[in-house]
């Protein structure tokens, strides 16, 4: 990885790895690690699924009342780590987390396939303590009478067959600083890390060689 043939926005470098991991057949190659901390700094960390980015952040969608939405109802803050282990690379970002609006929620909820909209709903108390198994499958049993699938022929989910819970929705981390880390012989790792200059630096994009 040299400097010099690296692109000054670091997302079109995770567009270019982005795209070589798909290419390589991983699986789940959105898949991501979400580390928060509650307000008295309290870690917990789990994977989920990246649901698209662009300039203005990563985007993952998620229970608004789970572990990791009441820590980011605390303390707005999270790290996400991309581990494509098969291809020696990972990718680190780490920034604020702001809440997505309920219409861009909506949106993507209206793509879901049919049971995972209905298991949203039935997992209502994501992160809490029940009594076993047997209470969710219920309750998906339930609302699946309640909203039965739609039909295969349909061109789209309808907008109120399964409605948005008000549990749910979608997070934004606007990164601070991106790093790319591509394994080398020797552990001579190569580590690249794009920052958010300081007004000093006309808030643009420094990049700069981290020790392995």
């Amino acid at each position: 990885m040299s400097e010099s043939a690296l692109p000054a926005d670091p997302l079109a470098l995770f567009a270019g790895w982005f795209a070589d991991v798909h290419a390589f057949g991983l699986p789940e190659p959105n898949a991501m690690v979400l580390a928060t901390a509650s307000a008295d700094g309290v870690p917990s960390a789990r994977t989920v699924l990246l649901k698209g980015y662009g300039p203005q952040g990563f985007r993952f969608f998620t229970n608004l009342t789970s572990r990791k939405g009441r820590d980011l109802a605390e303390n707005p803050r999270a790290a996400l780590v991309f581990p494509w282990h098969a291809m020696h690379r990972q990718v680190r970002v780490a920034g604020p987390v702001e809440e997505l609006s309920r219409d861009e929620s909506a949106a993507y909820f209206r793509t879901r396939p049919h049971g995972s909209r209905l298991g949203a709903w039935a997992s209502e108390r994501q992160s809490g303590v029940i009594p076993g198994r047997e209470v969710l499958e219920r309750r998906f049993a339930e609302l699946a009478e309640r909203w039965p699938e739609e039909p295969p022929d349909a061109p789209a989910p309808l907008e109120g067959s399964i409605p948005l819970p008000d549990f749910w929705g979608g997070y934004r981390l606007v990164p601070e600083s991106i790093e790319f880390w591509q394994g080398r012989r020797d552990r001579l790792h190569d580590r690249i890390r794009y920052r958010r200059g300081t007004l000093d630096e006309q808030g643009e994009w420094v990049m700069e060689r981290l020790s392995p």
